[in-house]
């Protein structure tokens, strides 16, 4: 089984006769019609509802202020992290799109799945668009940011590290190097992105770069959906594949995340290099941590390290929006739009 190939669904299937409580997360016979009247994973659709509703545009963000910033009152260190963060959040979204579209959809066969992946994939492209409107707004090292991914050999390493599962499964796409894939999906809307937004929101924390944490924000909002999408799936997998989760995938997923923040706590020290208010090398090696062990209990994985409590408490309070807060790491969703969606407790759990 764990070496057995995944097919591709079918895009046109009219000889499929599978019917709603036969759809598979992956390894099903679709007709490739989208019948959303009919649904077996309820969360997908309460999710592609609540990403129409957050729809957001990058130039409806100010960044006059951040010009002025950029240019006048950030110290010369806190450009260059500025710069180092910005290269690698491009860098993610960059490979997040394509690897949506290239990699993981195809052998998705469950259609409100293949729904909310279409839309994650736009998300993700927004994004870019997003972090090319805070580039060009301070528009001094555009070309080098854009080319810091070649010529940093700490954010290269980073980024090879992050893509290898990826390419695992492109080169081989077996069940094992399926599964794989979603943790590894998990992990970087998890918890590679949030040392970059934690920066951020430092600058904004201490009245800097405002214009970019309000980006940030609405990017990190749409990052809760997406990390969703990852964790629910696992979870289904859980119960409809129990056979694929063996010791041998839970050791090389534990590998995965302790990796994750090793790479991810030396990336953070290495962008604020201790310079930078309210972000301690502690605080962010104790903060990624964190992060891993929450994912890791949303999965049904045990935790490990010794932190409990979340360290930067503070950065909570960039994700409201409306005087309402998304809680991240409960991943309930409330007043989550520029009006307001609810949904009862537990409507995005398994």
């Amino acid at each position: 089984m764990e070496n057995s190939i995944v097919d591709k669904k079918k895009i046109y299937n009219p000889d499929s006769r599978e019917i709603t409580k036969d759809r598979k997360i992956f390894g099903g016979n679709p007709t490739g019609i989208f019948e959303l009247n009919d649904i077996k994973y309820q969360w997908a659709y309460n999710l592609w509802e609540v990403m129409l509703k957050n729809t957001w545009f990058p130039a409806e963000v100010n960044m006059s202020g951040d010009v002025k910033d950029y240019k006048e009152n950030l110290t010369p260190r806190e450009k260059e992290a500025y710069d180092k963060a910005l290269a690698q959040l491009i860098f993610m979204d960059s490979l997040q799109t394509n690897n949506i579209i290239d990699n993981i959809n195809p052998y998705i066969t469950a259609p409100e799945i293949n729904l909310i992946l279409v839309r994650q994939s736009f998300e993700e492209a927004l994004h870019s668009q997003s972090y090319a409107v805070m580039v060009d707004s301070i528009s001094t090292n555009t070309d080098e940011i854009y080319q810091l991914w070649r010529k940093d050999m700490k954010l290269k390493s980073k980024n090879d590290a992050i893509a290898k599962v990826y390419e695992d499964l492109a080169k081989n796409p077996t069940p094992h190097n399926f599964i794989k894939s979603l943790f590894a999906n998990q992990i970087l809307e998890g918890i590679y992105f949030y040392s970059g937004f934690a920066y951020i929101y430092a600058l904004a924390k201490s009245g800097k770069m405002l214009g970019s944490s309000q980006m940030i924000r609405f990017i990190q909002r749409d990052e809760v959906t997406h990390l969703l999408i990852y964790q629910n799936m696992i979870r289904d997998l859980q119960k409809e594949r129990p056979e694929l989760f063996t010791p041998k995938l839970t050791d090389e997923v534990e590998e995965m995340f302790r990796q994750a923040v090793e790479l991810e706590a030396s990336w953070g020290k290495y962008i604020t290099g201790g310079e930078i208010l309210s972000l301690t090398d502690q605080l962010i090696e104790e903060y990624i941590k964190y992060l891993a062990n929450q994912r890791l209990q949303k999965v049904k994985l045990k935790p490990i390290y010794p932190v409990r409590e979340n360290p930067l408490k503070w950065v909570d309070d960039f994700a409201k929006f409306n005087d309402q807060r998304t809680n991240f790491f409960e991943g309930n969703v409330t007043n989550y739009t520029k009006g307001s969606l609810h949904f009862e407790e537990g409507w995005d759990r398994i």
